[in-house]
């Protein structure tokens, strides 16, 4: 397909999220403006699954582009999209039509599939594409008879955009369905065989910057010029774009990325302290590397506070209140509500609240669950040191929580470093609208971006944390349902 010539040295980012979708005006000098937040929201039909609308979500992330467009009133160089990973859609090749729900990264119903899977070999995780597209195809084409394309949430949005002339999907999520060979290097006949899979209903596995196509469903058809993981293009917009420094994102989640360099890990799956490599991005077919830890849950936690048991009125509030208590008085939350992810990787580890007395109040609990989540970012430094046989020279953060003092102070007592926190909450939108520049010429390489990258504040570490207790209320979250926690990979 021809590409279309975008114009000007500003770029749009579509940015679909676990819970939301933005769409933004990246300029070259970093800023962001003519932001349109959408909210859409995952539902939970039981226990342990996550599903959306597929059609919604296209629907509500081509309204937001058209806004941010509108807003702004002048031509784009580009279009990038950023995307939650793992998630996954499966929809009618002539219609477009939705095949089933969207499955959600956190959903698990897939448990059952990867212990059956285990014992011929393979070990799948049920967070990733590959169980969730076969469990769609289970359900609604058991034959796999019907004409049918799958695509994670960046290979659906771009379907949209260019009003069904691309089906791709880029390195950097391909590299996190468990369908392609662990060096990245196509997909695997063994996994498509073992869950039955049809090889035509795949996307083309594309660089994350380039010209991929135009945007035709836009006002001026502007190329789109990147594809790229939510967290992958976070660690871009942070400028961690060479070994030594780490991110992490609080978002629905909590996830820690650095970068490690052209050559792959030599761990195939998962390291000694339980991180994953990763393809940072793919650029002119040449991938860099990097590590990922995984926390299920992070911002979710203050979402429980307000929505579940009604002690916040918004997020915002949590430092306030938390602020009213020098510590928690012995309150140790483990903020496990969907499991713990590294190191200690148990699907069925629960959330736990330990060492309440009579004298535990709103404050101290409020404070109890920020140091939680403060104690599991630490977990994924600790982790990744590890894995990467190196210190991580700078931390830094971005996400919702990272606008939380109370809760970054704990981060940097709990971890013992400086923590540096983004100049804007969703670096995301940053690293994939420098990545689209890259693509046609209007940004500098990738590599420019560790000299130019300033944060709004720093963290010193304080008073450390208690991280001997913490190890003691994580082994009593453990293995709280025994099923889940059987599931290994």
């Amino acid at each position: 397909m021809g590409v279309g010539t975008g114009a000007g040295t500003d770029v749009l980012v579509v940015d679909v999220g676990t819970s939301s979708v933005r769409a933004a005006i990246v300029h070259d000098d970093a800023t962001v403006t003519h932001e349109q937040f959408r909210e859409l929201l995952p539902s939970s039909p039981a226990p342990g699954l996550v599903e959306f609308d597929p059609a919604a979500m296209a629907a509500v992330a081509l309204e937001a582009a058209r806004a941010a467009l509108a807003a702004h009133n002048a031509p784009v160089a580009a279009v990038g999209i950023a995307n939650q990973r793992g998630s996954t859609v499966v929809w009618d090749r002539a219609t477009g039509e939705p095949v089933g729900p969207g499955l959600g990264w956190q959903d698990l119903r897939t448990i059952g599939m990867c212990l059956e899977q285990r014992a011929h070999g393979f070990r799948f995780a049920p967070n990733v594409s590959a169980t969730k597209l076969a469990w769609l195809l289970d359900t609604y084409d058991p034959e796999r008879s019907r004409d049918l394309c799958f695509g994670t949430v960046d290979t659906w949005v771009a379907w949209h955009l260019s009003e069904g002339a691309l089906h791709v999907m880029d390195a950097s999520n391909a590299g996190v369905t468990s369908l392609l060979h662990p060096d990245g290097s196509g997909y695997s006949p063994a996994v498509l065989e073992a869950l039955r899979i049809p090889a035509r209903m795949l996307p083309a596995v594309v660089d994350s910057t380039g010209l991929l196509g135009s945007a035709t469903a836009l006002p001026g058809a502007p190329p789109i010029a990147a594809l790229i993981g939510d967290q992958q293009a976070s660690l871009v917009g942070q400028g961690c774009v060479h070994p030594g420094p780490a991110k992490i994102t609080f978002g629905t989640g909590g996830m820690l990325n650095l970068v490690v360099g052209p050559t792959r890990p030599t761990f195939e799956t998962r390291g000694a302290g339980g991180t994953f490599p990763i393809v940072a991005w793919r650029d002119a077919g040449a991938d860099t590397w990097g590590l990922e830890a995984i926390m299920l849950s992070s911002g979710t936690n203050v979402e429980w506070l307000r929505d579940d048991l009604g002690i916040l009125t918004d997020a915002a509030e949590s430092h306030e209140v938390a602020q009213r208590c020098a510590d928690t008085g012995g309150v140790t939350y483990v903020p496990s509500l969907l499991g713990l992810g590294t190191p200690q990787w148990d699907y069925g580890a629960r959330g736990t609240l330990l060492g309440l007395t009579r004298g535990s109040g709103r404050a101290e609990i409020v404070r109890a669950v920020l140091e939680g989540v403060a104690h599991r970012g630490a977990d994924l430094v600790e982790a990744a040191e590890q894995d990467a046989q190196t210190g991580i020279a700078a931390l830094r953060v971005d996400g919702g929580m990272s606008r939380n003092p109370t809760f970054v102070q704990a981060l940097a007592d709990a971890s013992g470093k400086v923590v540096e926190v983004s100049p804007v909450v969703e670096a995301t939108t940053i690293g994939a609208g420098f990545l689209a520049g890259v693509a046609v010429g209007i940004r500098p390489g990738v590599a420019t971006l560790a000299a130019t990258w300033r944060p709004s504040v720093r963290y010193e570490p304080g008073v450390p944390l208690d991280r001997d207790r913490w190890r003691e209320a994580v082994a009593r979250a453990k293995r709280w349902i025994p099923d889940l926690s059987a599931v290994d990979f």
